[in-house]
């Protein structure tokens, strides 16, 4: 069989041009598509792209778009021209700037569709910015900072009309999927207890603010970069990647690492807020009898536990364990001895009343227990699969933005990745409730400091998205922005 022809020949063009002429007028419009022929995408029917961000993730993430075949890469715009070199050698047609206000100001008319890829606390403002002016919006993990910032791109994504999508690319691989029908066929039964875990964090946490500031390095607008965060002289070693362990600028390991891991049991049980969140955390010594205090630096390992209710009153509540910092919980009785866990180091672990099942990150590797049981069991195919997987994690919201909103389905919109970072952040509130400290009298009349968000179950109010029994705690909800930066 001969390959198909996609280009339409000389004498078809020819008689078509004839049979569509308009006599009245003395002209014809033909459409792009039609002189390209079948599967041809013409410049205008391109999703044109803005990256903001676009240094390492930002960079992959606007290839991943390119290589689509339906995007252009239009504007590129970083606060540090080191990280934007890759990406303006990539695009050399893409023009640059270092502000995203100044870009959204000057080319609004000229672009279709932006991609957020810088550090958590600017993800909002920037997102929401480019919502305002009617764009479609693809922000890296997790969505915002803060409650309130997810609270609130979920709402204007609605509101707006725009096609949203997190960057949470397992969310669009099969291994969610095969969990979800083994789910659903009842092969583990009621599920009613989680663990996730992660070897992260792989960058500093649980220490002290660097005392000496350094010189800002010339390619970077420092000012910029710390956008809605507080001011602080610029110090070495943040930038490029360190600034997770910070709360001003990140959200830790459960930031980094819990829209991967726990995308996937969020999606298999239909999860929505918890109704109550605790914690343990981890501490370092700055010597052999003092514990460090830490309150600007993520801990360097925590355990939380967050409380869900059931679908119905007749479902049990579901207790999910999340554990960082290399805390694993107990390897279940039908692994084998010398077989993975999760992938190593990170997983999720599923319990029902009949059987479990694991993944690991992305929710790639998905497993019954015993293993063995995996290639026994078959259940029909019960939910459509993203063409390339994971990978087609991108092209699938290049999709849909070209289509225009609700006309397509995504894998991660911030219906339901709004959600889900809102939980993540309500158990970081617990793990940055657990070390405020107040002070108080003892018996014998001397100021003593005490720690009143330890050993506590934090109650939330996911519609007044509040804590309702530690109010200090509500204070990491939403953030005051600088001037300049506005939700």
């Amino acid at each position: 069989m001969k390959p198909k022809n996609h280009k339409i020949d000389k004498e078809s063009r020819r008689n078509f041009m004839k049979k569509s002429a308009i006599a009245a007028t003395g002209f014809m419009i033909v459409p792009r598509h039609v002189l390209g022929g079948p599967g041809f995408i013409a410049p205008s029917d391109k999703l044109l792209i803005a990256g903001i961000g676009v240094g390492g993730k930002g960079e992959s993430d606007l290839t991943s778009f390119y290589e689509s075949g339906k995007a252009e890469i239009a504007f590129l715009c970083d606060v540090d021209d080191r990280r934007a070199a890759a990406s303006r050698e990539r695009f050399p047609k893409a023009k640059y700037y270092k502000d995203y206000r100044e870009m959204f100001d000057k080319e609004s008319n000229n672009f279709d569709a932006v991609c957020v890829s810088t550090p958590d606390h600017n993800h909002a403002v920037q997102a929401m910015a480019a919502m305002e002016r009617g764009k479609h919006v693809y922000v890296q993990k997790p969505l915002t900072h803060d409650i309130y910032e997810a609270r609130k791109l979920t709402e204007a994504a609605n509101k707006y009309k725009v096609v949203t999508q997190m960057g949470n690319q397992g969310a669009s691989g099969d291994g969610v999927r095969k969990m979800k029908e083994w789910y659903d066929a009842g092969i583990i039964g009621e599920v009613d207890e989680v663990y996730v875990w992660t070897n992260r964090p792989v960058w500093p946490q649980g220490i002290s603010w660097p005392k000496t500031s350094s010189a800002v390095p010339p390619e970077l607008d420092w000012k910029l970069w710390l956008g809605t965060a507080p001011y602080k002289d610029y110090v070495d070693g943040l930038v490029p990647f360190n600034w997770r362990g910070w709360w001003d600028y990140g959200t830790g390991a459960l930031g980094d690492m819990g829209c991967h891991l726990i995308e996937p049991p969020f999606s298999v049980l239909d999860l929505k807020y918890p109704k109550d969140v605790q914690c343990s955390v981890g501490s370092v010594y700055v010597d052999e009898f003092q514990r460090g205090y830490f309150p600007e630096s993520c801990p360097p390992s925590s355990h939380v536990i967050m409380n869900f209710e059931g679908k119905s009153q007749d479902s049990k509540n579901i207790t999910l364990h999340w554990m960082d910092g290399g805390i694993k919980p107990m390897r279940p009785e039908e692994l084998g001895p010398e077989e993975v866990f999760g992938d190593g180091g990170n997983g999720a672990l599923i319990i029902g009343s009949k059987g479990k099942m694991m993944c690991g990150t992305y929710g790639l590797n998905p497993h019954l227990l015993p293993t063995s049981k995996t290639d026994e069991v078959n259940v029909s195919q019960k939910y459509s699969r993203v063409e390339g997987g994971m990978g087609g994690h991108y092209a699938q919201w290049v999709d849909a933005a070209i289509a225009g909103y609700g006309e397509k389905t995504l894998s991660s919109p911030f219906d339901i990745a709004g959600p889900l970072t809102e939980s993540l952040l309500i158990a970081n509130l617990a793990i940055r409730g657990y070390d405020v400290q107040k002070t108080r009298k003892n018996e014998k009349g001397e100021e003593q400091v005490y720690y009143p968000g330890r050993d506590i179950k934090m109650i939330w109010d996911a519609e007044n998205m509040k804590v309702t029994n530690f109010d200090e705690a509500n204070q990491f909800v939403k953030r005051e922005y600088p001037d300049g930066f506005t939700l």
